[in-house]
């Protein structure tokens, strides 16, 4: 026997092997979610949702298509009234709520299913912002009356991925309730509300809402883009209604000044 094919023996034996681990694994939590068909567009996009997901974030089915991304969670977080209490109304798996946390506020996260409530703990204490929030499992529309806060900021489920079949989403196909009795219970609290909404969403309607209010509130439309694709679409009302518009020209008089 060669030299040669000695060696050739000797890789063979080792590609086999190495072949074998691979074969014995089993797959983890991570590569059935890739080929989960409803969640393998968002597993993708899973660092525009969480910039700290592997550290442990942890996420249901609903989560990863429910979830704010970072960045309009961000923006949400910088339009709040300063200072004060943030009542996150469908907190889910805590995207919003770890933002407004980082920003210092108070946050009441709220949310019907505990085991959401779980692993939104879990994802505050991976960014380090658990003591800022106050969890409640409950629901919203009954806890309502009892809550105060600055801000009340709305993002109710849309009723899945689905709802970008309909080519002009109204508010009545908001969950659970329709989207004026949210915008309701929402004023119990405070009349500054923000409500995170679908992109095609019916925009008439939601200027509308303004007028559920005596006199009426500021409200303010704000499309939300991540990468240059339109994710969804803000409505801030109150106080937060160009809250940053108002700041820019507080400044400037201070500068002139």
């Amino acid at each position: 026997m060669t030299r040669a094919t000695r060696r050739l023996k000797k890789r063979r034996k080792i590609l086999k092997r190495k072949l074998n681990i691979r074969a014995n694994c089993k797959p983890n939590n991570e590569s059935q979610a890739i080929f989960s068909p409803k969640v393998k567009k968002y597993w993708l996009q899973r660092y525009s949702l969480f910039s700290r997901y592997d550290e442990g974030i942890k996420m249901d089915e609903e989560g990863w298509f429910s979830v704010t991304p970072e960045e309009i969670a961000v923006r949400h977080a910088q339009r709040s009234v300063s200072g004060g209490v943030v009542v996150d109304c469908f907190a889910g798996v805590g995207g919003n709520s770890i933002q407004f946390a980082a920003l210092g506020y108070h946050v009441v996260a709220i949310d019907i299913d505990p085991k959401k409530v779980e692993m939104a703990l879990n994802n505050t204490k991976i960014y380090g912002v658990d003591n800022y929030i106050d969890f409640i499992v409950g629901d919203f529309l009954q806890l309502a009356p009892s809550l105060k806060g600055n801000v009340a900021f709305l993002s109710p489920p849309w009723g899945g991925p689905s709802y970008k079949m309909a080519e002009n989403f109204t508010l009545n196909l908001l969950k659970p309730v329709d989207g004026h009795t949210l915008f309701q219970a929402a004023q119990t609290i405070t009349p500054n509300i923000m409500m995170f909404l679908p992109r095609n969403v019916d925009v008439c309607q939601v200027e509308e809402l303004s007028w559920l209010s005596s006199p009426p509130l500021n409200v303010e439309i704000e499309e939300n883009y991540v990468r240059g694709n339109l994710k969804g679409i803000t409505a801030y009302f109150g106080k937060t209604a160009f809250w940053g518009v108002a700041q820019e020209t507080s400044s400037a008089h201070i500068r002139e000044g």
